[in-house]
């Protein structure tokens, strides 16, 4: 176990130490589409999701856990990276002020929760920062963006 705990924690640190770089639109789809295919959503839940609402369920949290691990923002060793979260969701903030705001996210887990739990936890303090709102704003814009082309 201690073999692991140590291969676990040097592969994180590997990883957090590498030229990591923030994720396109199209490769977060596509994380998007292999998590789901992993943790299997209900369709009320990924119209929940769509609509950036995120349920405190095992099932939600999982794909939360698969997206956030896969876009290389958060290590279920460490959590969420801050200076990553900060490079992937600044929108049009400085990369200071989006760094502070995910610094003030991060926690060490010191509760000992679950992963997901966890994983959740930094998304839900993520999303009610103005990181958020400015996500926020943008997925409302590109939904009626897209309604509008549907009917022209």
């Amino acid at each position: 176990m201690l073999k692991y705990l140590i291969v676990a924690l040097a592969l994180c640190a590997v990883a957090h130490a590498d030229d990591w770089k923030p994720k396109t639109g199209e490769e977060i789809r596509q994380i998007r589409v292999e998590c789901l295919k992993e943790t299997p959503l209900s369709s009320e839940a990924i119209s929940q999701l769509k609509n950036l609402i995120f349920p405190d369920e095992p099932d939600v949290r999982q794909y939360l856990t698969c997206t956030a691990t896969k876009l290389g923002i958060f290590c279920d060793q460490q959590g969420y990276h801050a200076d990553r979260l900060a490079k992937q969701f600044k929108m049009d903030l400085s990369e200071e002020e989006a760094l502070q705001i995910a610094q003030g996210c991060i926690d060490d887990n010191s509760q000992k929760s679950p992963t997901d739990v966890w994983a959740l936890r930094g998304h839900q303090c993520m999303m009610a920062s103005k990181i958020g709102d400015k996500v926020k704003a943008f997925v409302k814009a590109r939904q009626e963006e897209a309604k509008k082309n549907a009917s022209a």
